[in-house]
């Protein structure tokens, strides 16, 4: 299908225009001072909702765009037009028909189109799977469990379904002919120190889950993770008449660490065997990928130091190990975040990630040659962020990358053979999108410090679009400052970082206001972005509101901007990141309405640990912080994102020491607040308790607030509570 341009898109512009200004015009005739509250800015926020871009949820089901609501789904046709195709009301009046009884809170927005070729949809919960046929408007499959499963698995492919219960791993295999499922059970001893199909090495190394369909749907690849031989961390539930123990298991830097073994199981021979990766103590194994006649499995294997790579193949039958096909090194770390992708025209060659050049690129490797043939992303200034799959067509990859600029995510589609780019939809703004069944279509949703959010419908041959959605501005009539972008020169003078500042609302040039830095500056994260509002919060421009400057720098080490530019910060966290924190004062000190006697700091996780350095470290430059979940001592800190920044204490006692913000207690002049939730299992109680214990031996006096029940992040309406005491706290020790 080509989506053509001239008439049809003028009409569907005029159409879009139409039908989403009318909000706007509605609006505009409210008072323009309406003052925003945090449940309109924060999530959990009573009204949070209410103030957020229109947006539109959707799936492809084979090449065909589904448009999914609650109660609802249409079904876009060749005139870009939208066409009923189911409703909720049918699937409840189906399960009511057939004797059924209906899951509670059920709504359509969870709703799959695993295949193209079926008039299918599959719908998972917590404790149910069922199918519903809308040609036939009748139920299929019908499976409801005892109890909640987790860490669902579905494979498109067969329609099994492989889940976890009590930390053992099942498969329910559908057999779609019959209208039967075979229920397979893979371990039976799973629990606290052996658990089955879940995600290991604590979410480091791209792995956000546990279980692995081959393509014919017949076998499951999955993680053992052995932890019997990791400390247990005691967490303490406080909600029982007397206090409940809830250890977790936490392996700190240096410590011993878990064991993770592979299995395949295979539904046909209801079997299991075991790759054959060796010992499995202090390694790393990740980018777990099947080749596409569901033979070989092919995995990422790291070393505990995190500087060496090999990727291994095996034979998916017996797990006996095929050797080493591809290894990298570097003398800071390597860091595998991503599986294989195989051409689909061609089974022979693979594509695969690596930052060697300096640069997140992809790699085109062929099995025959053993070999790895050429970079296929070379010569574009910028990072490869996403591989979102293949157009076959026209044999090339649709890739997200900043090439446009480093704070876009823009996509491009690249030539496999030529590796020639054609950049895909608008050259504005942060993108995300999903490929149809063929890649040739893309849905992208998209925005910029201009536009709130748009969607486009996009012919990934010709690069031609249709406009689906614009959202119109939600804050009009409202209170919003001023939010601009620009940069600065890092600490080693010639690297750009790129800040967002904030100015107060009712913007006064002649007076003087407080300010505010937040601050992250840790990997795998960046703050400022072209997208609405430059990807400000909605707690800073609450703060404008009452009368705030509000500043935030992407320093080095902070992710999206290359090797270098993260690793910069190496054995020595917080020292450069500091530093480049430091150019932004220095920026804002130039500012003629910026009081500098009145400076604070924000952070939140790493962003709590360099919010607690700075108030140590400079002293006479910040009055206020509030550090959130802080790092204290990176000795304490998780093995996996530790060690590869910081190696281990026995390796880098120096740099441990550096960073242990114990041992600079005495130094707190400010007013610190520290804010810590009690059951946190990311960065464990033991970092503040530990700081305020040094501080109250040191003579010093920071402020203490913690959420029991919560873990790392506060959700809900205790999210709104935080920020109300994070706002309180700033209002009266810095204004």
């Amino acid at each position: 299908m080509v989506v053509k341009d001239g008439i049809l898109m003028r009409m569907m512009r005029i159409k879009i225009f139409l039908v989403f200004m009318i909000p706007v015009l509605a609006v505009s005739n409210m008072a323009q001072s309406k003052q925003f509250t945090l449940d309109d800015l924060i999530p959990g926020g009573k009204t949070y909702k209410v103030l957020q871009p229109l947006s539109l949820t959707s799936a492809w089901w084979g090449n065909r765009l589904i448009r999914i609501e609650k109660d609802k789904c249409s079904i876009l046709n060749q005139r870009i037009n939208w066409e009923p195709l189911l409703s909720l009301a049918d699937i409840k009046d189906a399960i009511k028909a057939q004797g059924l009884e209906e899951p509670k809170g059920l709504t359509l927005l969870s709703a799959r189109f695993p295949n193209g070729d079926k008039t299918e949809l599959v719908m998972i919960g917590s404790n149910y799977l069922f199918s519903y046929d809308w040609k036939l408007k009748r139920i299929l499959r019908w499976q409801v469990y005892d109890e909640a499963i987790s860490y669902q698995d579905f494979s498109n492919t067969g329609g099994s379904i492989a889940y976890s219960q009590n930390n053992d791993l099942f498969v329910d295999e559908y057999l779609s002919q019959k209208g039967q499922v075979k229920h397979h059970r893979i371990s039976s001893d799973g629990g606290v120190n052996l658990v089955y199909g879940q995600s290991v090495h604590r979410n480091e190394f791209g792995i956000n889950k546990g279980t692995f369909w081959s393509p014919d749907g017949r076998s499951l690849c999955f993680y053992q993770m052995d932890q019997s031989m990791v400390a247990d961390y005691p967490l303490v539930d406080i909600s029982t008449r007397i206090a409940t123990l809830q250890p977790i298991k936490y392996p700190m830097a240096g410590e011993t660490s878990h064991k993770v073994s592979i299995g395949v199981y295979n539904t046909l021979t209801r079997q299991t065997v075991w790759l054959q990766t060796g010992d499995n103590t202090d390694q790393y194994y990740t980018g777990i990928t099947w080749s596409p006649d569901s033979k070989k499995i092919f995995l990422y294997h790291l070393n505990r130091d995190q500087n060496r790579c090999e990727l291994q193949q095996f034979n998916a039958e017996t797990g006996v190990s095929e050797g080493v096909i591809y290894e990298e090194y570097h003398q800071k770390y390597v860091e595998p975040q991503h599986g294989l992708a195989f051409l689909p025209w061609d089974s022979d060659k693979f594509i695969y990630w690596s930052q060697k050049t300096g640069y997140d690129n992809l790699y085109l490797y062929s099995l025959k040659e053993k070999r790895t043939l050429r970079n296929l992303t070379a010569g574009h200034d910028g990072v490869v962020l996403e591989l979102l799959g293949f157009n076959a067509k026209t044999k090339s990859i649709i890739v997200n990358t900043t090439w446009t600029s480093p704070i876009q995510h823009n996509f491009y589609s690249v030539s496999v053979e030529s590796g020639k780019a054609q950049p895909l939809g608008s050259a504005k703004g942060i993108h995300s999108g999903k490929l149809s069944a063929d890649g040739s279509l893309l849905i992208d949703t998209w925005t910029s410090h201009e536009v709130p959010r748009q969607v486009d419908y996009i012919n990934t041959a010709t690069g031609k679009s249709v406009t689906l959605l614009v959202s119109y501005d939600q804050w009009n009539g409202y209170d919003v400052p001023e939010i601009s972008c620009g940069m600065v020169k890092a600490a080693d003078g010639h690297t750009d970082l790129y800040y967002r500042l904030i100015k107060p609302t009712h913007f006064d040039p002649n007076k003087k206001y407080p300010a505010v830095v937040y601050v992250y500056g840790g990997p795998h994260t960046r703050l400022v972005t072209d997208s609405w509002g430059y990807g400000c919060r909605g707690w800073e421009i609450y703060m404008a509101q009452l009368g705030y400057v509000v500043f935030v720098l992407d320093g080095r080490g902070s992710s999206e901007r290359g090797r270098d530019f993260e690793n910069v910060t190496f054995r020595h966290l917080g020292r450069e990141e500091m530093k480049d924190q430091m150019q932004g004062v220095r920026l804002l000190s130039t500012l003629p309405y910026v009081d500098s006697n009145r400076l604070g700091v924000h952070g939140w996780s790493y962003g709590g640990f360099m919010t607690t350095n700075l108030m140590l470290t400079y002293p006479e430059e910040f009055k206020v912080g509030v550090a959130g979940g802080p790092v204290i001592d990176w000795s304490l800190y998780e093995v996996m994102y530790g060690e590869r920044y910081m190696d281990t204490p026995q390796t880098n006692p120096d740099g441990y020491k550096e960073n242990n913000l114990c041992l600079r207690a005495g130094d707190l002049k400010g007013r610190l607040l520290i804010i810590f939730g009690y059951n946190d299992p990311v960065c464990v109680p033991q970092h503040t308790l530990s700081f305020i214990r040094a501080c109250e031996t040191a003579g010093t006096h920071p402020d203490l607030l913690t959420y029991p029940g919560d873990e790392h992040n506060m959700q809900g309406a205790d999210r709104i509570h935080l920020h109300e005491h994070i706002t309180r706290y700033f209002e009266d020790h810095l204004k």
